[in-house]
């Protein structure tokens, strides 16, 4: 049942997925709310579709930021992306460079103002997310950073970067720490297992502590509570 299941979730995310990165093209000359509510429109049926296709629900705890803020979250699945654009109420994500290539979803980046970052360009590529994500915050976006970079898999520790603590210092503002288990649900292979994929949006942490110590309880705050839902089982 359970490969039956994926089947049928796989086939619906690529159709459904297909068709809504086509139709999104009339949204190029509109106004950016036109491609935020085509994006939440498309993540909320993929949570659907998880919910009646693969048996896997969805679950919220914590308090969900509204207005500008920073989240940093962990990365196991392209879930940990799609999602969000569903739960906040304007998602704007740190995105590498090399998305912009990928047809389609890397012109629906642009048009829904992500923020694009060249990870081979060191100090450069940390000015411009610092500067970008500034002007992101005066719309009242909330910006989303994936501290490890690159999806992992569950119970494997990341290796945080430096940008969320380039984000942290120059925004001057909390850091929502994000927990969650979609890689033991869905993460890079055609399987799809059941159960409930929680998404943790923990104590956010205040602005002012010192990098290494910012750094220290921001990793230590994702890696145990992430930790905690793998070990729950749902």
């Amino acid at each position: 049942m359970i490969y039956l299941r994926s089947f049928l979730f796989q086939l619906f995310f690529w159709l459904w997925s297909i068709v809504w990165a086509v139709g999104m093209i009339v949204t190029y000359p509109l106004p950016r709310a036109a491609n935020t509510w085509s994006l939440k429109a498309w993540a909320k049926g993929l949570i659907w579709a998880l919910r009646w296709l693969a048996d896997v629900k969805v679950e919220v705890r914590g308090q969900r930021p509204t207005g500008p803020a920073l989240v940093a979250a962990k990365h196991q699945s392209m879930f940990d992306v799609f999602s969000q654009f569903a739960l906040l109420p304007d998602a704007c994500f740190v995105m590498k460079k090399e998305l912009l290539m990928v047809p389609l979803f890397g012109w629906h980046g642009m048009k829904a103002g992500m923020i694009v970052v060249d990870r081979a360009g060191h100090s450069t590529a940390l000015k411009k997310l610092v500067r970008d994500s500034t002007a992101r915050m005066t719309e009242s976006r909330q910006i989303i950073i994936f501290p490890e970079g690159t999806r992992g898999l569950p119970g494997q520790p990341g290796e945080y970067k430096p940008g969320i603590a380039a984000l942290y210092r120059e925004l001057n503002m909390p850091v929502t720490p994000l927990a969650l288990n979609c890689g033991g649900h869905w993460n890079k292979g055609f399987v799809i297992k059941p159960g409930a994929i929680v998404f943790d949006y923990l104590e956010p942490i205040p602005a002012g502590l010192k990098r290494g110590e910012f750094m220290r309880e921001l990793q230590t705050r994702i890696d145990t509570a992430t930790k905690a839902l793998e070990d729950s089982g749902v």
